[in-house]
């Protein structure tokens, strides 16, 4: 058994041996294409150099230390045999620091000097305030002082207190201002460093080669901590005219490696989700008591939710993606950590996401304020050994690495096709034409994708009774052809800003409805009519009656269409009767209770609507109509 453990000891030892003894060459890489998920990116880069002849290990270093090492692929041309590629972390090569982190750090000692200087004033002047105070006995044992020198010791002891009090009020709002420009230059440093794990990784690949000679590498593989949204700015000058919708992708990226006159390429993939199909699971129905259901409805989900994304010390996180689950409405976080966000009605929870860190989901709850403390997650940046490899190890490596592809002599890959859109089987790219650089410090970066011109009809829409407000909405027929995603949209009308929206392009209707906000020029006004709204006692039963007077008015220099809407309540209960009165031509839906009106106002011009409506119910009971 000893003689067993021996051999396969003095193996391994000679193949570490064989391993360092191998001729290793840097070749420097440089980043042509990115392909940006949703969710992480997927980077191409290339390579060139001599191979020495034999077999020799090929490094590339400097690369992003979020690289996952299943997605690296290789291809290469060349006179020479690829035998196993492998990633690790290289700790050794520290990143330079800028010129400009450099004076920042300058700034930062001159700034700490000063504090410094001013704490200790603060401590001299205590020091001088309480030595006054121990002096203040005017007087000794036998007598008293005399007016005059109480005077005179009172003006003395006012001008002195006075004069330290006002100089601690200075140094102190000194060291506050010097405390937040210290802060403030952190995050800056803090934003400008490629990354906060100071170590990068490096690619190495194992040739084997007849002869010394030249040879290509093209590598791609997948890195998280980058990505990217969809966002849009929907401009319409008057609803006489097309709609101008700016496609746009708001870029987040700190992989800590600039990108550098790159060609981005947008997929709405994201290769981090599963694809693996869904199956049924057997559908078990029992009695209602054994089973469980939530009676209590979920608060309202507000418009939009903002908040600061922090890290276990309490210092803020730029950089973190910031996602409504089950959606492509998302951010990432500033240089300050904080994030805001319009989300849809529909949305239940975000998803806080940061390589490095845990990621977390938490719960909106109807809460406009979201704020998170991200936990670090150090297993997920472990560094990966790489050893020698023999013959026979290297022959078991054929084919069976996941993720690694190893190709023989003379692979070249294919050229990508230059189309701006370009429609896969179950995936949408977008090319951009002009090459971007986008630094790894956690800044978005929007990018300009398209401009369409839409045809749309327009029309406005209002609930007086929830809303004093008209909302216009723009229909877009067919709009498919134009390849959009679920994201936040800025809205313009007339020249100006007027909110912010979500583009709901994961409706399934035929007719994409894009809500421009508020348009205050449209009046509006619900008022309870008293002479309509009475109760009297019939029998054994109640009935009253209500009635609202709904007035419109358009200030706007053009005729528009306004749809209407209020409703009348729908009774559950048999001995509840409800029964609709006056309605000025509204069509009643009987399921729902609601009553539409399309109405057309000329400018300048007013129009009254009204809602009754009768109940009757038993005399014993109750009901709220108000």
């Amino acid at each position: 058994m000893k003689r067993s453990i021996f051999t396969i000891f003095m193996s391994f030892l000679s193949l570490s041996t064989l391993a360092q003894e191998l001729k290793e060459t840097t070749l420097t890489s440089q980043i042509q294409e990115v392909t940006l998920f949703l969710s992480g990116a997927q980077i191409f880069e290339q390579a060139s150099g001599q191979v020495a002849a034999g077999e020799s290990t090929v490094i590339l270093k400097g690369l992003s230390p979020y690289l996952d090492e299943k997605s690296i692929q290789v291809k290469a041309q060349g006179n020479f045999t690829i035998q196993a590629v492998n990633k690790r972390l290289d700790y050794l090569t520290e990143k330079e620091v800028g010129e400009k982190v450099q004076e920042l750090q300058k700034q930062m000692d001159a700034i700490q000097k000063s504090v410094t200087l001013g704490q200790n004033r603060l401590q001299i002047l205590a020091n001088k305030a309480g030595l006054l105070s121990a002096n203040k006995d005017l007087g000794g044992n036998q007598s008293g002082p005399t007016m005059a020198e109480l005077r005179a010791a009172l003006d003395f002891f006012d001008t002195e207190l006075t004069k330290i009090t006002t100089e601690e009020l200075e140094v102190k709002s000194k060291i506050s201002e010097g405390e937040k420009e210290l802060e403030r230059i952190r995050n800056q440093i803090l934003a400008m460093q490629e990354s906060k794990n100071k170590s990068t990784s490096e690619i190495r690949i194992r040739v084997k080669a007849p002869n010394s000679g030249t040879g290509s590498f093209q590598i791609n593989y997948l890195v998280t901590n980058a990505g990217w949204y969809p966002k849009y700015d929907v401009r319409v000058k008057n609803i006489s005219e097309n709609l101008q919708l700016n496609y746009k992708a708001e870029v987040y990226q700190n992989t800590g490696v600039d990108w550098k006159n790159v060609k981005l390429r947008f997929s709405n993939a994201n290769p981090n989700q599963s694809g693996q199909a869904p199956q049924l699971e057997k559908w078990e129905l029992n009695y209602a008591r054994y089973t469980t259901v939530n009676k209590f409805a979920l608060p309202p989900v507000p418009g939009q939710v903002s908040g600061v994304v922090l890290d276990s010390n309490g210092e803020p996180l730029p950089g973190v993606s910031v996602l409504v689950k089950g959606t492509s409405i998302g951010t990432a976080t500033d240089l300050e950590g904080r994030y805001s966000l319009t989300i849809p009605p529909s949305a239940q929870s975000l998803v806080f996401s940061f390589v490095g860190f845990s990621s977390q989901e938490v719960a909106i709850q109807g809460r406009s304020t979201v704020s998170v403390r991200m936990q670090e997650d150090v297993s997920m940046l472990q560094e990966v050994v790489v050893a020698g490899y023999s013959q026979e190890v290297q022959r078991s490596l054929q084919g069976r690495v996941v993720g690694v592809s190893i190709r023989g002599n003379n692979s070249i890959e294919s050229a990508p096709l230059m189309t701006n859109f370009v429609e896969n089987q179950t995936t949408v790219e977008i090319e951009v034409a002009e090459p971007y650089s986008i630094k790894t410090n956690g800044e978005r970066t929007l990018v300009d994708l398209k401009t369409y011109d839409i045809p749309a009809t327009y029309r406005y829409t209002a609930i007086p009774k929830l809303d004093k407000d008209a909302f216009l909405l723009a229909e877009i027929t067919d709009w498919s052809q134009y390849s959009l995603l679920e994201g936040e949209s800025n809205l313009y009308f007339e020249e100006g800003f007027v909110g912010r929206s979500i583009l709901n392009a994961a409706a399934l209707q035929d007719t994409l409805q894009i809500s421009m906000g508020r348009d205050r020029s449209i009046i509006m006004q619900r008022e309870k009519v008293d002479q309509f709204s009475k109760k009297r006692t019939i029998g054994s039963n109640m009935t009253e009656s209500r009635g609202y007077e709904i007035t419109l008015k358009n200030n706007k220099s053009q005729p528009v269409t306004l749809l209407v809407k209020d409703q009348i309540p729908v009774s559950v209960n048999s001995n509840i009767t409800v029964t609709a009165g006056e309605l000025s031509g509204g069509k009643l839906d009987q399921q729902t209770g609601i009553v539409t009106w399309e109405v057309t106002l000329s400018p300048g011009t007013q129009q009254k609507l009204s809602l009754q409506y009768e109940v009757k119910y038993p005399r014993s009971e109750r009901v709220i109509l108000d």
